[in-house]
């Protein structure tokens, strides 16, 4: 019997847009003829409550006696009928689908609020008069918080907007706590995720049921989901895969997982997933499985015995959004800076432009396991097949590449092969800071649509930096992110405290660069994380050689990648974490960067020997016109339109010629000798993104030369060559 598949995104990961995982598993079933169908159980879950039916529901399900709720909980509950009266509108509007309710929604009689809006009486400053649908966003995001703490409170304790029981799942080295709730009374969430599910199962019939498992937030309804099924449909084989067990159920030996799942899949899916199939067809034998976990004789056994190869990226696969309508997703603003709210507002189709990471060194990073170590571009034609591809299915022009780190060389042959077939498209990815990205770079990103990139500074001080092996240093990243500024691309940095050997000093220096970066509008967002060891890392293989002791050496039953560990030569790191998120967040906003760095703890922390002008200096330094003779020159814009004149002056005439650059918002003039104008022009037309010749600086300058057209170091310090150096003329 050939296999019928139905892949599960369960609850919850993001409410813009659905996760990667099971788009990419489509794709490639697609590819292979083999039928398949995709639910994302998140927004659908999500959606359902989230209705005048859902909150019935919700308002007539409350457990919790009045006398033991809280005052902001009663006050949800004495508004009920207007919140009843008012949420299907709410989605409509952050769906986008009834614009105009804007005006109403932010002249504040139509929502009624709770405590989350405690809050909103200076936000006028961030959207102004004209950013009144952007506001309404705003509130209808509150309007939800609140709902969603009334449902924390009395209906449901491990609910949340893009996690669901993650604090059963985060570090369970024993199975049990989760094991015990998955046993108990069924929560009116999952009984909504059940009905749900049995829906789509009656519709597939599937014979087989494929849940990716992005984050511990995920886990817990992942298994209620195989759980339901066991019971329900015993038939159909259960496949459970994706980030959680790629990271934490490597060595997994409680063979309880097995009573909700019968695979369990680790790293890339697409071909252990094909080998299941083959193998439920009788066309593979059990041994000869890719990467799986199984019960056999009540004992786990990993069997990795097939020769077939992963898929490729450079394959030309795109994503299948096919059974996602992308209009059910809502744009929400979570945080008013503009930079943080990329990651849950508007519908951002999901591609990679690399398999792994390209560096693999940093000491904190899972570098030994797949999904970092293997690097494996794609090239920039396939990837823009692959945006085409992906544009028609959703009708939407947003991407946001997720990848580990884009790498700069691709990102530049993606960012001219865009230019070159005239798409119209947004885009952001996850990058390193490094010196790659010069001005000239940034600003060809920024002609091919590129908005906003996220990286990791980690830890703002150079000894962390190195003993992290980041390969970079904190001027470095200074200048980086200045660049990208300048360009008008939005920067956003991951920051780390914790890392072994850090002291209080080294933490409070380095919120005190961070400070500097965004007072110089060299950052435009950022989130700090402490320091978590993982096995899979080069500090959790050799604890001793970063000076941290193991508290517990001995392999869990369960989840085994986070290490708690002692850091006897570093502090109290988790002393500084409300500090640094509440600085940040300020700093996010444009708020308190002439405070003392003590006001954001309670209590005595060091003072900082960081100069107060450290970033501005770094960024005095920068050289944006340095060049090499190797690189590549590249004009951007239209061809110059070009007229030919005669000047007499003292009765003598000269030929001249008349550049008319045709800017998007301007036009530049430029005269210039004639042999020079018809030189310009051929050097042009050679350095177009479209040219069958493009041409080096090198090249350029010897062309110059031959030209005789005079000395090429004063021509590039003269007017002309200024002017469009700043107008489109990049040096790459």
């Amino acid at each position: 019997m050939n296999q019928k598949i139905l892949l599960i995104a369960p609850p919850f990961s993001q409410l813009n847009t659905p996760y990667p995982a099971i788009g990419y598993l489509k794709g490639f079933f697609e590819y292979k003829a083999i039928p398949s169908s995709q639910v994302d159980l998140g927004i659908e879950v999500l959606l359902h409550i989230f209705s005048k039916e859902g909150l019935n529901l919700i308002f007539s399900s409350l457990k919790t006696p009045f006398n033991d709720i809280s005052e902001n909980s009663l006050r949800i509950l004495a508004l009920k009928k207007h919140y009843i009266n008012t949420v299907d509108d709410v989605i409509s509007y952050l769906q986008g689908k009834d614009d105009m309710l804007a005006h109403i929604i932010c002249d504040g009689s139509f929502l009624p609020q709770a405590s989350r809006f405690n809050h909103i009486e200076d936000i006028d400053w961030a959207f102004g008069n004209m950013g009144i649908r952007d506001k309404a966003r705003y509130l209808c995001t509150l309007y939800l918080e609140d709902i969603s703490d009334l449902i924390v409170e009395c209906i449901d304790p491990h609910f949340g907007f893009s996690r669901y029981a993650e604090r059963l799942s985060s570090s369970a080295y024993s199975f049990d706590p989760i094991y015990e709730e998955l046993h108990g009374e069924e929560s009116l969430i999952i009984e909504i995720q059940n009905k749900l599910l049995k829906k789509h199962i009656e519709v597939t019939q599937p014979t087989l049921v494929a849940i990716s498992i992005p984050f511990p937030g995920n886990l817990f309804s992942a298994l209620k989901c195989g759980q339901y099924i066991r019971k329900n449909y015993p038939e159909i084989k259960i496949c459970m895969g994706g980030g959680y067990p790629n990271t934490e159920l490597r060595s997994i030996r409680d063979s309880r997982l097995f009573e909700f799942t019968d695979f369990i899949t680790l790293d890339d899916g697409e071909t252990p997933l094909f080998n299941i199939i083959e193998y439920l067809n009788a066309t593979r034998e059990k041994k000869n499985l890719k990467r799986t976990f199984l019960l056999e004789e009540n004992t786990i056994k990993y069997i990795d015995g097939s020769e077939d190869p992963d898929l490729s990226l450079r394959v030309d696969i795109a994503p299948s959004y096919d059974n996602l309508d992308p209009n059910k997703y809502l744009s929400v603003i979570e945080l008013i800076n503009p930079m943080h709210r990329l990651w849950s507002d508007g519908f951002w189709n999901k591609l990679t432009m690399a398999h792994g990471c390209y560096w693999g060194r940093c000491t904190f990073c899972d570098t030994t396991l797949d999904y970092i170590k293997r690097f494996e571009p794609v090239s920039a034609k396939i990837l823009c097949n692959k945006v085409e591809k992906v544009m028609i299915q959703t009708g939407k022009k947003g991407f946001h590449f997720v990848d580990e780190a884009a790498p700069p060389a691709l990102m530049i042959s993606f960012a001219k092969e865009v230019i070159k077939r005239k798409l119209n498209i947004t885009w952001w990815t996850n990058i390193r800071f490094e010196k790659q990205f010069t001005f000239d770079v940034c600003m060809l990103l920024k002609e091919s649509g590129c908005i906003a990139v996220s990286g990791g500074l980690e830890v703002a001080s150079d000894r962390i930096l190195s003993l992290i092996n980041k390969g970079v240093s904190v001027s470095k990243v200074a200048e980086v992110c200045h660049n990208f500024t300048c360009a008008g691309i939005m920067t956003h940095a991951y920051l780390m405290y914790g890392f072994p050997t850090q002291t209080a000093k080294e933490t409070i220096d380095s919120l005190e660069v961070v400070r500097q970066l965004f007072e110089n509008n060299v950052l435009k967002s950022g989130f700090w994380h402490q320091f978590a060891m993982t096995a899979h890392s080069p500090v959790g293989k050799n604890p001793e050689k970063f000076k941290v002791q193991t508290k517990n050496k001995n392999i869990h039953p369960f989840a085994n990648n986070d290490m708690e560990h002692i850091d006897k030569q570093g502090t109290e790191h988790y002393l500084f974490s409300d500090g640094l998120k509440k600085s940040l967040y300020n700093f996010m906003h444009d708020v308190g960067f002439d405070l003392p760095l003590q006001t954001w703890f309670d209590f005595k922390v060091p003072l900082t020997t960081i100069a107060p002008d450290f970033i501005y200096n770094s960024l005095e330094q920068t050289d944006n016109n340095a060049t090499h003779p190797n690189q590549s020159v590249l004009w951007i814009h239209e061809l110059p339109h070009i007229r030919f004149y005669k000047r007499k002056k003292k009765g003598k005439t000269s030929e001249f010629a008349e550049l008319t650059i045709f800017l998007k918002h301007d036009n530049l003039i430029l005269n210039v000798k004639e042999n020079t104008g018809k030189w310009l022009m051929n050097m042009l037309t050679k350095a177009q993104v479209c040219s069958d010749s493009p041409i080096t600086y090198s090249q350029m300058e010897e062309d110059y030369r031959q030209n005789k057209l005079g000395d090429f170091s004063v021509f590039c310090k003269g007017h002309t060559f200024n002017q469009l150096r700043e107008n489109g003329l990049l040096i790459l």
